[in-house]
């Protein structure tokens, strides 16, 4: 039985079950609201996660399947969606856990209406089509292309900021020719010599002439993935689950050198 709601999604106190967190009906902007009622051996309810396409893919997947083999009872969503949004989504209680790219527009570290966690660095990967001068190079810094054409995301989209600010932070503005937005159209401009793309570890890319390079640099270009939940939401069995299986599912796709 899932508790009734408060407005803002807190849920309400029962007599059949307490709420997993604080008094009833608190402010919903700072209380974690994990629609989860606590019975007696196993929780019932539902419990959403949330995260940007990679992770959706990759890493929310397996945290999903645990919850769901850990605790039967309880309905289990996924939901893909940019950063911005899923803190909106944190705050209306439509999510209760969150994986986001660390980026300027995210709510700041010190808002008290979340907790936030650094989760682990994706190391950006540069792509280059089959014959380009560097494919044979083991290992490539950002300044080797700085004069290249580039391919990033739509202006104002995660991907198009993580692009510019790793070519910024290596000294050069990129000369961008083409934008896209989903890996495989990136990737099918670099396999026709439209330009290089930066791609995440984590990403798949499919069969296309191209060869992907890892880069190097102090530090070594990378996206930082962060967890989020409501005020208090991290300490929730579920959340610390979800947690436990996406730190070992990474481990294992972004393996230490």
């Amino acid at each position: 039985m899932i508790a009734p709601r408060c407005a803002g999604g807190a849920v309400r106190s029962t007599a059949a079950a307490a709420p997993p967190y604080a008094s009833p009906c608190p402010a919903p902007a700072v209380t974690a609201a994990i629609s989860v009622t606590a019975t007696a051996e196993q929780p019932s309810g539902s419990f959403a996660l949330c995260g940007f396409s990679t992770a959706a893919t990759r890493l929310l997947p397996p945290a999903a399947a645990a919850l769901r083999e850990h605790y039967p009872q309880v309905q289990v969503r996924v939901i893909e969606a940019e950063p911005a949004r899923c803190f909106d989504l944190l705050l209306s209680g439509d999510a209760d856990l969150a994986l986001v790219i660390n980026t300027a527009d995210l709510p700041p570290s010190a808002d008290e209406r979340f907790e936030q966690q650094q989760l682990l660095d994706d190391p950006l990967d540069l792509v280059v089509p089959v014959g380009h001068r560097l494919a044979e190079r083991s290992r490539v810094s950002l300044a080797d292309v700085a004069d290249e054409q580039w391919i990033v995301g739509s202006p104002g989209s995660t991907y198009h900021q993580l692009v510019r600010a790793a070519c910024m932070s290596a000294g050069f503005s990129p000369n961008v020719a083409h934008h896209a937005d989903e890996w495989d159209t990136g990737t099918a401009l670099v396999a026709h010599h439209f330009g290089i793309i930066l791609v995440p570890r984590l990403a798949r890319l499919h069969d296309w002439p191209v060869v992907r390079i890892p880069l190097h640099g102090e530090p070594a270009p990378a996206r930082r993935i962060l967890a989020a939940t409501r005020l208090g939401g991290s300490s929730h069995p579920l959340a610390r689950t979800a947690l436990a299986t996406i730190t070992a599912t990474a481990k294992t796709l972004l393996p230490t050198p």
